[in-house]
């Protein structure tokens, strides 16, 4: 049994780092960012380069968006516009958080220094603390569900048309209701504190919501689908599936998505 609890809990905060890395904004390029009175220092250069890192990551060139990036650093150290999105690109290259996780920590104590009160701040601690999760002791692992919640809570507190923090709670939801009650237990004795507890009706709940706000965005309904699964309502899973097919591709991983909708589709065409 306690075997069992690593697995989940790395699947689960897994997951939601992958949700975070693909559901920032339905067009790479048009998405609200937060544009600060910091961030127009050497104005006229530092344009250029965020235009030449959208460019970049919107072309799924992450690699080459971080370059762009660190040179507006260079320029403006506290930049809060380069330093969110620099925190996308490591989260989507994947391999730049070390094992103990203390670059991702200061990137995101830094970005709090610039600008405690940005929803895009607290949206990418989930991403990052979930990275930190991955090579984390399970006990740290239990702590950090609890932070993503609470970080989730803050940026759609502080923009409540933040569509992609709606779709990472909506997966936060689902993961932890999918924790049995035998797994809690052991978890509350081994680690010394309760797992959050989530809900499949809120689950869909978010996911409705993240939809809302950015209905080209393949991910969510993916997802959406796979809640209703939870809850075995298979007309509305269905339904949610069979809407993917003509919506355009976006993100890097979007033909993979559309994949999954439809092997999904036909496992549950019967049901």
């Amino acid at each position: 049994m306690e075997r069992n609890i690593p697995l989940v809990l790395l699947f689960s905060l897994a997951v939601l780092v992958a949700a975070a890395c693909r559901v920032y904004a339905a067009d790479p390029t048009t998405a609200q960012e937060p544009k600060q009175p910091c961030c127009r220092q050497d104005g006229g250069e530092i344009a250029r380069l965020l235009k030449n890192a959208d460019r970049l990551y919107g072309q799924f060139k992450p690699q080459e968006a971080v370059g762009e990036l660190h040179k507006i650093l260079r320029l403006d150290g506290y930049n809060f516009e380069a330093l969110v999105k620099l925190a996308r690109a490591h989260i989507d290259i994947g391999d730049r958080i070390p094992e103990d996780g203390s670059d991702a920590k200061e990137q995101r104590l830094k970005e709090y220094a610039v600008d405690p009160g940005s929803t895009w701040g607290h949206f990418w601690v989930p991403a990052s603390v979930g990275n930190i999760a991955l090579v984390s002791p399970i006990s740290k692992q239990v702590e950090l569900a609890g932070e993503i919640r609470e970080q989730v809570e803050k940026a759609i507190a502080l923009d409540p048309t933040n569509g992609s923090a709606y779709h990472i709670y909506g997966l936060w939801h689902r993961k932890m209701a999918e924790i049995g009650r035998a797994s809690r237990a052991v978890a509350s004795v081994l680690y010394g504190r309760s797992l959050p507890r989530g809900s499949l009706e809120k689950s869909i709940e978010f996911l409705k919501k993240a939809i809302a706000l950015n209905p080209t965005v393949i991910v969510s309904r993916l997802e959406l689908a796979r809640s209703h699964v939870a809850r075995e309502e298979w007309e509305p899973a269905r339904a949610a599936l069979r809407s993917i097919p003509e919506l355009p591709i976006q993100f890097s991983d979007d033909a993979k998505h559309k994949q999954k909708a439809e092997q999904l589709l036909d496992e549950i065409k019967d049901r």
